[in-house]
Protein backbone atom coordinates (compact mmCIF):
# COMPACT_ATOMS: atom_id res chain seq x y z
CA UNK A 1 0.00 0.00 0.00
CA UNK A 2 1.31 3.17 -0.83
CA UNK A 3 1.70 5.64 1.94
CA UNK A 4 -0.09 8.17 0.14
CA UNK A 5 -3.69 6.11 0.81
CA UNK A 6 -3.37 7.54 4.00
CA UNK A 7 -4.67 11.28 2.57
CA UNK A 8 -7.35 9.42 0.91
CA UNK A 9 -8.68 7.52 3.96
CA UNK A 10 -8.58 10.61 5.56
CA UNK A 11 -10.32 12.65 2.98
CA UNK A 12 -12.88 10.22 2.71
CA UNK A 13 -13.46 10.46 6.55
CA UNK A 14 -13.69 14.43 6.50
CA UNK A 15 -16.64 14.06 3.64
CA UNK A 16 -18.28 11.49 5.26
CA UNK A 17 -17.98 13.51 8.84
CA UNK A 18 -19.03 17.30 6.60
CA UNK A 19 -22.12 15.55 4.98
CA UNK A 20 -23.37 14.03 8.49
CA UNK A 21 -22.78 18.02 9.76
CA UNK A 22 -25.03 19.18 6.51
CA UNK A 23 -27.45 16.38 6.92
CA UNK A 24 -27.60 17.28 11.37
CA UNK A 25 -28.15 20.56 10.20
CA UNK A 26 -31.16 19.39 7.71
CA UNK A 27 -32.83 18.13 10.36
CA UNK A 28 -32.11 20.72 12.84
CA UNK A 29 -33.58 23.83 10.34
CA UNK A 30 -36.84 21.37 9.61
CA UNK A 31 -37.62 20.39 12.88
CA UNK A 32 -40.85 22.62 13.16
CA UNK A 33 -42.01 21.37 9.35
CA UNK A 34 -45.01 20.09 8.49
CA UNK A 35 -43.95 16.18 7.43
CA UNK A 36 -40.83 16.58 7.48
CA UNK A 37 -38.83 12.89 7.97
CA UNK A 38 -35.49 12.79 9.82
CA UNK A 39 -32.64 11.76 7.82
CA UNK A 40 -29.33 10.00 8.23
CA UNK A 41 -25.86 9.62 6.12
CA UNK A 42 -25.72 6.00 5.10
CA UNK A 43 -21.94 5.01 5.09
CA UNK A 44 -19.71 2.02 4.22
CA UNK A 45 -16.25 1.13 4.87
CA UNK A 46 -14.20 0.58 1.53
CA UNK A 47 -12.48 -2.33 1.71
CA UNK A 48 -8.69 -2.89 0.99
CA UNK A 49 -7.45 -3.50 -2.79
CA UNK A 50 -6.42 -6.97 -3.36
CA UNK A 51 -3.30 -7.93 -3.92
CA UNK A 52 -2.11 -11.24 -5.12
CA UNK A 53 1.36 -12.94 -6.64
CA UNK A 54 4.42 -12.94 -5.13
CA UNK A 55 5.12 -9.89 -3.92
CA UNK A 56 1.72 -9.60 -1.55
CA UNK A 57 2.03 -6.94 1.07
CA UNK A 58 -0.15 -9.18 3.46
CA UNK A 59 -3.36 -7.89 5.17
CA UNK A 60 -4.27 -4.42 4.51
CA UNK A 61 -6.17 -2.06 6.17
CA UNK A 62 -9.36 -0.50 3.86
CA UNK A 63 -9.73 2.75 2.04
CA UNK A 64 -11.74 4.91 4.49
CA UNK A 65 -15.62 5.39 4.31
CA UNK A 66 -18.14 5.55 1.10
CA UNK A 67 -21.06 7.90 1.54
CA UNK A 68 -23.71 5.52 0.03
CA UNK A 69 -26.56 8.32 0.41
CA UNK A 70 -29.06 10.23 2.54
CA UNK A 71 -31.81 7.75 4.36
CA UNK A 72 -35.15 9.11 5.13
CA UNK A 73 -36.25 7.57 8.43
CA UNK A 74 -39.47 6.98 8.18
CA UNK A 75 -42.12 3.78 8.21
CA UNK A 76 -44.27 3.13 5.30
CA UNK A 77 -46.23 0.39 7.90
CA UNK A 78 -46.77 3.65 10.21
CA UNK A 79 -47.50 5.88 7.60
CA UNK A 80 -50.25 3.92 5.86
CA UNK A 81 -51.83 3.28 9.36
CA UNK A 82 -52.16 7.17 9.66
CA UNK A 83 -53.96 7.42 6.01
CA UNK A 84 -56.10 4.42 7.42
CA UNK A 85 -57.35 6.34 10.80
CA UNK A 86 -57.61 9.57 8.74
CA UNK A 87 -59.49 8.32 6.48
CA UNK A 88 -61.85 6.90 9.01
CA UNK A 89 -61.65 10.06 11.27
CA UNK A 90 -62.43 12.30 8.38
CA UNK A 91 -65.79 10.29 7.80
CA UNK A 92 -67.28 10.23 10.96
CA UNK A 93 -66.07 13.54 11.93
CA UNK A 94 -68.23 14.61 9.32
CA UNK A 95 -71.35 12.51 10.02
CA UNK A 96 -70.66 13.91 13.63
CA UNK A 97 -70.19 17.34 12.54
CA UNK A 98 -74.06 16.97 10.47
CA UNK A 99 -75.63 15.63 13.19
CA UNK A 100 -74.63 18.22 15.87
CA UNK A 101 -75.55 20.46 13.41
CA UNK A 102 -79.09 18.97 12.91
CA UNK A 103 -79.96 18.78 16.60
CA UNK A 104 -78.71 22.14 17.80
CA UNK A 105 -81.27 23.60 15.34
CA UNK A 106 -84.12 21.10 16.41
CA UNK A 107 -83.75 23.12 19.85
CA UNK A 108 -85.11 19.76 21.30
CA UNK A 109 -86.37 19.73 24.37
CA UNK A 110 -87.00 23.20 24.97
CA UNK A 111 -89.32 25.80 24.66
CA UNK A 112 -88.11 26.66 21.21
CA UNK A 113 -88.82 22.97 19.73
CA UNK A 114 -91.38 21.63 17.78
CA UNK A 115 -92.91 19.50 20.66
CA UNK A 116 -93.30 22.54 22.37
CA UNK A 117 -94.73 24.68 20.00
CA UNK A 118 -97.43 21.80 19.04
CA UNK A 119 -98.48 21.11 23.48
CA UNK A 120 -99.01 24.88 22.86
CA UNK A 121 -101.18 24.00 20.35
CA UNK A 122 -103.24 21.51 21.88
CA UNK A 123 -103.37 23.48 25.17
CA UNK A 124 -105.03 26.33 23.11
CA UNK A 125 -107.66 23.35 21.92
CA UNK A 126 -108.42 23.02 25.67
CA UNK A 127 -108.61 26.51 26.54
CA UNK A 128 -111.38 27.09 24.23
CA UNK A 129 -113.12 23.58 24.87
CA UNK A 130 -113.33 25.49 28.84
CA UNK A 131 -114.39 29.14 26.59
CA UNK A 132 -116.04 28.58 23.59
CA UNK A 133 -117.60 31.98 23.94
CA UNK A 134 -114.22 33.93 24.07
CA UNK A 135 -113.13 35.43 21.28
CA UNK A 136 -109.35 35.44 23.34
CA UNK A 137 -109.35 31.61 23.13
CA UNK A 138 -110.45 31.49 19.77
CA UNK A 139 -107.52 34.22 18.72
CA UNK A 140 -104.96 32.20 20.05
CA UNK A 141 -105.65 28.50 18.64
CA UNK A 142 -105.64 30.57 15.21
CA UNK A 143 -102.59 32.19 16.02
CA UNK A 144 -100.65 29.12 17.31
CA UNK A 145 -101.81 27.14 14.10
CA UNK A 146 -100.12 29.78 12.19
CA UNK A 147 -96.96 29.56 14.17
CA UNK A 148 -96.96 25.83 14.18
CA UNK A 149 -97.14 25.90 10.27
CA UNK A 150 -94.97 28.14 10.44
CA UNK A 151 -92.20 25.96 12.12
CA UNK A 152 -92.59 23.06 10.70
CA UNK A 153 -91.99 24.69 7.29
CA UNK A 154 -88.76 26.87 9.09
CA UNK A 155 -87.81 23.48 10.26
CA UNK A 156 -87.76 21.77 6.74
CA UNK A 157 -85.81 24.82 5.35
CA UNK A 158 -82.77 24.42 7.42
CA UNK A 159 -82.82 21.18 6.60
CA UNK A 160 -82.69 21.84 3.23
CA UNK A 161 -80.09 24.93 3.81
CA UNK A 162 -78.12 22.20 5.56
CA UNK A 163 -78.33 19.66 2.79
CA UNK A 164 -77.50 21.84 0.18
CA UNK A 165 -74.41 23.11 2.74
CA UNK A 166 -73.50 19.55 2.70
CA UNK A 167 -73.68 19.02 -1.27
CA UNK A 168 -71.50 22.64 -1.88
CA UNK A 169 -68.82 20.95 0.71
CA UNK A 170 -69.08 17.54 -1.12
CA UNK A 171 -68.39 19.35 -4.50
CA UNK A 172 -65.37 21.18 -3.16
CA UNK A 173 -63.91 18.65 -1.44
CA UNK A 174 -63.82 16.26 -4.90
CA UNK A 175 -62.04 19.53 -6.56
CA UNK A 176 -59.76 19.72 -3.68
CA UNK A 177 -59.04 15.56 -4.29
CA UNK A 178 -58.71 16.21 -7.79
CA UNK A 179 -55.72 18.82 -7.47
CA UNK A 180 -54.01 16.89 -4.92
CA UNK A 181 -54.17 14.17 -7.39
CA UNK A 182 -52.28 16.49 -9.96
CA UNK A 183 -49.45 17.15 -7.41
CA UNK A 184 -48.81 13.82 -6.16
CA UNK A 185 -48.56 13.25 -10.25
CA UNK A 186 -45.91 16.21 -10.60
CA UNK A 187 -43.96 14.90 -7.48
CA UNK A 188 -43.98 11.61 -8.40
CA UNK A 189 -42.23 12.18 -11.94
CA UNK A 190 -39.88 14.73 -9.60
CA UNK A 191 -39.17 11.87 -7.83
CA UNK A 192 -38.93 8.78 -10.43
CA UNK A 193 -36.29 11.10 -12.18
CA UNK A 194 -34.30 11.91 -8.98
CA UNK A 195 -33.89 8.41 -8.01
CA UNK A 196 -33.25 7.62 -11.58
CA UNK A 197 -30.39 9.95 -11.86
CA UNK A 198 -28.95 8.63 -8.25
CA UNK A 199 -29.93 12.02 -6.35
CA UNK A 200 -31.79 12.03 -3.32
CA UNK A 201 -35.34 12.79 -3.06
CA UNK A 202 -35.99 12.80 0.72
CA UNK A 203 -37.92 16.05 0.84
CA UNK A 204 -39.92 15.43 -2.40
CA UNK A 205 -41.19 12.40 -0.64
CA UNK A 206 -42.15 14.16 2.46
CA UNK A 207 -44.09 16.82 0.68
CA UNK A 208 -46.04 13.80 -1.50
CA UNK A 209 -46.48 11.94 1.73
CA UNK A 210 -48.14 14.59 3.46
CA UNK A 211 -50.67 14.91 0.40
CA UNK A 212 -51.07 11.03 0.30
CA UNK A 213 -52.24 11.99 3.61
CA UNK A 214 -54.48 14.55 2.39
CA UNK A 215 -56.42 12.48 -0.25
CA UNK A 216 -57.31 9.73 2.73
CA UNK A 217 -58.52 12.20 4.87
CA UNK A 218 -60.42 13.72 2.42
CA UNK A 219 -61.35 10.39 0.09
CA UNK A 220 -60.34 7.56 2.17
CA UNK A 221 -57.50 7.19 -0.25
CA UNK A 222 -55.38 4.28 -0.18
CA UNK A 223 -51.65 4.32 -1.45
CA UNK A 224 -48.63 2.00 -1.93
CA UNK A 225 -44.66 2.84 -2.74
CA UNK A 226 -43.89 1.07 -6.41
CA UNK A 227 -40.69 -0.41 -7.30
CA UNK A 228 -39.66 2.90 -9.05
CA UNK A 229 -40.33 5.10 -6.08
CA UNK A 230 -43.60 6.26 -7.45
CA UNK A 231 -46.68 6.29 -4.91
CA UNK A 232 -49.99 4.33 -6.35
CA UNK A 233 -53.43 6.05 -4.60
CA UNK A 234 -56.69 4.22 -5.13
CA UNK A 235 -59.75 4.94 -4.84
CA UNK A 236 -62.42 2.38 -4.59
CA UNK A 237 -59.47 -0.19 -5.81
CA UNK A 238 -59.29 2.15 -9.10
CA UNK A 239 -55.86 4.20 -9.43
CA UNK A 240 -56.98 7.84 -9.27
CA UNK A 241 -52.63 8.20 -9.52
CA UNK A 242 -50.32 6.21 -11.16
CA UNK A 243 -47.48 7.31 -12.04
CA UNK A 244 -47.02 10.46 -13.34
CA UNK A 245 -50.98 10.27 -13.86
CA UNK A 246 -53.21 11.32 -12.44
CA UNK A 247 -57.58 11.15 -12.63
CA UNK A 248 -60.29 13.10 -11.72
CA UNK A 249 -63.38 12.95 -9.90
CA UNK A 250 -66.60 14.13 -10.91
CA UNK A 251 -69.51 14.61 -8.33
CA UNK A 252 -73.16 14.53 -9.79
CA UNK A 253 -77.14 14.15 -8.07
CA UNK A 254 -79.56 16.50 -7.49
CA UNK A 255 -79.52 19.73 -6.84
CA UNK A 256 -82.08 20.28 -3.59
CA UNK A 257 -83.33 18.25 -0.96
CA UNK A 258 -86.64 18.14 -2.59
CA UNK A 259 -85.56 16.72 -5.87
CA UNK A 260 -84.57 13.18 -4.32
CA UNK A 261 -82.20 10.74 -6.04
CA UNK A 262 -78.79 9.68 -5.02
CA UNK A 263 -75.56 11.65 -5.43
CA UNK A 264 -73.09 10.01 -7.09
CA UNK A 265 -69.16 10.07 -7.94
CA UNK A 266 -67.88 8.92 -10.94
CA UNK A 267 -64.72 9.63 -12.91
CA UNK A 268 -64.59 12.39 -15.10
CA UNK A 269 -63.47 10.46 -18.15
CA UNK A 270 -65.87 7.95 -17.66
CA UNK A 271 -68.91 9.37 -16.10
CA UNK A 272 -70.65 5.69 -16.66
CA UNK A 273 -68.50 4.12 -13.77
CA UNK A 274 -68.89 5.05 -10.47
CA UNK A 275 -67.02 4.96 -7.75
CA UNK A 276 -67.72 4.06 -4.05
CA UNK A 277 -66.94 6.44 -1.76
CA UNK A 278 -66.66 4.94 1.76
CA UNK A 279 -64.33 6.70 3.74
CA UNK A 280 -62.66 10.48 4.66
CA UNK A 281 -64.84 13.81 4.59
CA UNK A 282 -65.99 13.09 1.23
CA UNK A 283 -67.68 9.27 2.03
CA UNK A 284 -69.47 11.41 5.32
CA UNK A 285 -71.07 13.88 3.44
CA UNK A 286 -72.11 11.63 0.80
CA UNK A 287 -73.57 9.64 3.34
CA UNK A 288 -75.58 12.52 5.06
CA UNK A 289 -76.61 13.31 1.29
CA UNK A 290 -77.85 10.31 0.96
CA UNK A 291 -81.78 9.25 0.38
CA UNK A 292 -84.28 8.19 3.54
CA UNK A 293 -83.97 4.98 2.31
CA UNK A 294 -80.80 4.53 2.49
CA UNK A 295 -80.26 6.82 5.60
CA UNK A 296 -79.23 9.92 4.72
CA UNK A 297 -80.15 11.69 8.13
CA UNK A 298 -80.71 14.91 6.54
CA UNK A 299 -83.67 13.36 3.98
CA UNK A 300 -84.97 10.97 7.04
CA UNK A 301 -85.46 14.46 9.48
CA UNK A 302 -86.77 16.31 6.22
CA UNK A 303 -89.37 13.55 5.60
CA UNK A 304 -90.21 13.43 9.34
CA UNK A 305 -90.95 17.39 9.23
CA UNK A 306 -93.52 15.90 6.05
CA UNK A 307 -94.41 13.01 7.70
CA UNK A 308 -95.92 15.41 10.86
CA UNK A 309 -97.40 18.01 8.75
CA UNK A 310 -99.94 15.39 7.10
CA UNK A 311 -100.50 13.79 10.10
CA UNK A 312 -101.08 17.11 11.92
CA UNK A 313 -103.16 17.93 8.76
CA UNK A 314 -104.82 14.56 8.63
CA UNK A 315 -105.90 14.35 12.16
CA UNK A 316 -106.99 17.64 12.79
CA UNK A 317 -109.37 18.29 9.58
CA UNK A 318 -110.91 14.75 10.56
CA UNK A 319 -112.15 15.65 13.63
CA UNK A 320 -112.83 19.01 13.18
CA UNK A 321 -115.15 17.86 10.01
CA UNK A 322 -116.41 15.88 12.59
CA UNK A 323 -118.12 19.01 14.72
CA UNK A 324 -120.07 22.08 13.88
CA UNK A 325 -119.79 25.89 13.97
CA UNK A 326 -121.44 27.81 16.91
CA UNK A 327 -124.00 28.61 13.87
CA UNK A 328 -124.73 25.10 13.27
CA UNK A 329 -122.74 24.70 10.01
CA UNK A 330 -120.37 21.66 9.29
CA UNK A 331 -117.11 22.04 10.16
CA UNK A 332 -114.59 22.16 7.52
CA UNK A 333 -110.69 21.10 6.76
CA UNK A 334 -108.72 23.30 9.13
CA UNK A 335 -105.27 22.92 7.89
CA UNK A 336 -105.27 22.63 4.02
CA UNK A 337 -101.19 21.03 2.04
CA UNK A 338 -100.26 22.04 -1.15
CA UNK A 339 -100.56 18.97 -3.64
CA UNK A 340 -96.85 19.97 -5.26
CA UNK A 341 -93.71 20.29 -3.44
CA UNK A 342 -92.74 19.43 -0.05
CA UNK A 343 -95.90 18.57 2.86
CA UNK A 344 -93.96 20.65 5.49
CA UNK A 345 -93.86 23.78 3.37
CA UNK A 346 -97.00 23.78 1.81
CA UNK A 347 -98.75 23.42 5.01
CA UNK A 348 -101.48 26.67 6.39
CA UNK A 349 -104.09 27.54 8.21
CA UNK A 350 -107.20 27.27 6.52
CA UNK A 351 -110.15 28.65 9.04
CA UNK A 352 -109.46 32.60 9.77
CA UNK A 353 -112.17 33.08 12.61
CA UNK A 354 -113.56 32.20 15.72
CA UNK A 355 -116.92 31.65 13.93
CA UNK A 356 -115.46 29.23 11.40
CA UNK A 357 -114.21 26.76 14.12
CA UNK A 358 -116.31 23.81 15.13
CA UNK A 359 -116.43 23.37 18.39
CA UNK A 360 -119.26 21.35 19.22
CA UNK A 361 -120.85 18.17 18.43
CA UNK A 362 -123.74 17.94 16.15
CA UNK A 363 -126.86 17.96 17.73
CA UNK A 364 -125.25 19.10 21.27
CA UNK A 365 -126.11 22.59 21.06
CA UNK A 366 -124.27 26.44 20.50
CA UNK A 367 -122.37 26.47 23.38
CA UNK A 368 -120.80 22.68 23.35
CA UNK A 369 -117.37 22.16 23.37
CA UNK A 370 -116.95 18.97 23.04
CA UNK A 371 -115.50 18.27 19.69
CA UNK A 372 -112.77 21.08 20.61
CA UNK A 373 -112.02 18.91 24.01
CA UNK A 374 -111.79 16.16 21.43
CA UNK A 375 -109.39 17.73 18.97
CA UNK A 376 -106.75 18.87 22.15
CA UNK A 377 -106.37 15.29 23.30
CA UNK A 378 -105.13 14.29 19.42
CA UNK A 379 -101.90 15.43 21.14
CA UNK A 380 -102.24 12.40 23.27
CA UNK A 381 -102.72 9.94 20.33
CA UNK A 382 -100.51 6.98 19.73
CA UNK A 383 -100.25 8.23 15.91
CA UNK A 384 -100.29 11.44 16.18
CA UNK A 385 -97.99 14.20 15.02
CA UNK A 386 -96.67 14.48 18.43
CA UNK A 387 -95.78 10.58 18.44
CA UNK A 388 -94.50 10.81 15.41
CA UNK A 389 -91.98 14.01 15.77
CA UNK A 390 -90.72 12.11 19.10
CA UNK A 391 -89.59 9.36 17.46
CA UNK A 392 -87.82 11.19 14.65
CA UNK A 393 -86.19 13.09 17.73
CA UNK A 394 -85.36 10.12 19.85
CA UNK A 395 -84.13 8.27 16.71
CA UNK A 396 -81.89 11.35 16.02
CA UNK A 397 -80.67 11.73 19.24
CA UNK A 398 -79.66 8.44 19.26
CA UNK A 399 -77.87 8.60 15.87
CA UNK A 400 -76.25 11.49 16.81
CA UNK A 401 -74.63 9.96 20.38
CA UNK A 402 -73.33 6.81 17.83
CA UNK A 403 -71.60 9.10 15.40
CA UNK A 404 -70.11 11.41 17.58
CA UNK A 405 -68.76 8.18 19.85
CA UNK A 406 -67.26 6.75 16.69
CA UNK A 407 -65.63 9.50 15.83
CA UNK A 408 -63.99 10.40 19.22
CA UNK A 409 -63.08 6.73 18.70
CA UNK A 410 -61.14 7.05 15.19
CA UNK A 411 -59.77 10.85 16.66
CA UNK A 412 -58.35 9.16 19.42
CA UNK A 413 -56.80 6.37 16.80
CA UNK A 414 -55.55 8.69 14.66
CA UNK A 415 -53.93 10.43 17.16
CA UNK A 416 -52.40 7.37 18.40
CA UNK A 417 -51.32 6.54 15.01
CA UNK A 418 -49.75 10.01 14.46
CA UNK A 419 -47.67 9.90 17.49
CA UNK A 420 -46.47 6.35 16.51
CA UNK A 421 -45.44 8.04 13.06
CA UNK A 422 -43.64 11.00 14.74
CA UNK A 423 -41.92 8.77 17.56
CA UNK A 424 -40.12 7.13 14.22
CA UNK A 425 -40.06 10.00 11.86
CA UNK A 426 -39.67 13.78 13.81
CA UNK A 427 -36.76 15.06 14.66
CA UNK A 428 -35.34 15.04 18.40
CA UNK A 429 -33.49 18.18 19.25
CA UNK A 430 -31.35 16.05 21.66
CA UNK A 431 -30.37 13.91 19.54
CA UNK A 432 -29.56 16.04 16.82
CA UNK A 433 -27.16 17.97 18.96
CA UNK A 434 -25.15 14.81 19.97
CA UNK A 435 -25.36 13.44 16.29
CA UNK A 436 -23.42 16.80 15.69
CA UNK A 437 -21.13 16.52 18.09
CA UNK A 438 -19.89 12.96 17.40
CA UNK A 439 -19.70 14.09 13.59
CA UNK A 440 -17.74 17.15 14.83
CA UNK A 441 -15.14 14.93 16.63
CA UNK A 442 -15.20 12.74 13.91
CA UNK A 443 -14.05 15.46 11.40
CA UNK A 444 -11.48 16.50 14.16
CA UNK A 445 -9.74 12.77 14.42
CA UNK A 446 -9.95 12.47 10.47
CA UNK A 447 -8.31 15.77 9.86
CA UNK A 448 -5.57 15.01 12.67
CA UNK A 449 -4.68 11.78 10.93
CA UNK A 450 -4.50 13.49 7.47
CA UNK A 451 -2.27 15.85 9.66
CA UNK A 452 -0.30 13.03 10.80
CA UNK A 453 0.38 11.30 7.31
CA UNK A 454 1.34 14.90 5.89
CA UNK A 455 3.82 15.20 8.50
CA UNK A 456 5.13 11.83 7.90
CA UNK A 457 5.19 12.25 3.94
CA UNK A 458 7.20 15.77 4.73
CA UNK A 459 10.06 13.26 6.44
CA UNK A 460 9.81 11.06 3.89
CA UNK A 461 10.23 13.30 1.05
CA UNK A 462 11.88 16.14 2.49
CA UNK A 463 14.52 14.79 5.18
CA UNK A 464 15.32 11.66 3.61
CA UNK A 465 19.15 11.57 3.43
CA UNK A 466 19.66 15.03 5.34
CA UNK A 467 21.02 13.00 8.49
CA UNK A 468 24.82 13.16 8.23
CA UNK A 469 25.57 16.25 6.09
Amino acid sequence: MSTFSGLTTAASGLAAARRGMDVVGQNIANQTTEGYTRQRVVTSSVAALAHTGRFSTGAAPGHGVSIDGVARLGDALLDARVRDTLASSGFWSTRAVAATTMEAALAEPTADGLAARLSQFWAGWQDLANTPDAGAAASVVLESAGELAAQIAGGYRTVATQWSDARTAAERTVTQVNAVADQIADLNREIRNALASGHSANELIDQRSVLAQNVARLAGGKASIESDGTLTVRIDGNALVAGSDARHLALSGPTSIDAGGRMTVSWASASDIPVSIVGGELGGNLSVLAPAEDGGMLAKLAAGYNEVATALAGTVNTQHRAGVTSSGQPGGDFFAISTTGPAALGLSVVVTSGAELALAKPGAGAWDSSNADDISQIGLSAGGPDAIWAAQVSSLGVSTAADIQRARVSETATITAAAAQQSVAAVDGDEETISLLTYQTAYQAAARVLTAVDEALDVLINRTGVVGR
